[in-house]
């Protein structure tokens, strides 16, 4: 996937993923750390969302993820919270949790602390499951401060989303 597009709006984006999801009778669930339900936010601005919008989870804490998510402890202690084993688990835990057909995790490192030598500031994990499928992730490592890092990720969130509903057949 190429890097997020910056001239397309946010607006106009979350209206594409819309209708992608529309057209195909498919409902979205998220599952966000460092986004904190930007994803969620920008797919509910859009009047009508509710009839391909299900519901989102954020999960700041490895808590939260556990308990909400099913995000299991040896994942989370073995690989982290930002990672891709984390970041599928989460997209499977919220599709499992919901009604929902196509799933969007988000998890990383949005700083300006936080960051490691082998995770940096920027470090995001990103997963996207379709039902019946199994996840596929993705890292990207962004750039900026703390507000354009979850921007670019919500884009790349979005993104992802279009991309899922218009490459699986319907289920």
């Amino acid at each position: 996937m190429a890097a997020p597009s910056t001239t397309e709006s946010l607006q106009d984006l979350a209206h594409r993923v819309g209708a992608v999801l529309f057209a195909r009778g498919w409902r979205l669930v998220t599952a966000e750390s460092c986004t904190g339900g930007g994803v969620a936010q920008a797919v509910t601005d859009i009047a009508g969302s509710s009839a391909w919008f299900e519901c989102g989870f954020v999960t700041y804490s490895n808590a939260a993820k556990h308990r909400m998510l099913g995000v299991s402890d040896d994942t989370l202690r073995q690989f982290g919270a930002v990672s891709s084993a984390t970041a599928e688990a989460m997209a499977t835990g919220a599709l499992t949790h919901s009604e929902a057909d196509l799933a969007v995790a988000i998890t990383g490192i949005a700083g300006p602390g936080g960051g490691s030598g082998t995770k940096p500031v920027g470090t995001v994990w990103f997963a996207w499951a379709v039902r019946g499928h199994p996840p596929e992730a993705r890292c990207e490592q962004l750039n900026g401060d703390r507000l354009a890092i979850r921007d670019a990720a919500i884009r790349i969130a979005l993104e992802g989303v279009a991309d899922q509903g218009e490459e699986y057949d319907p289920i």
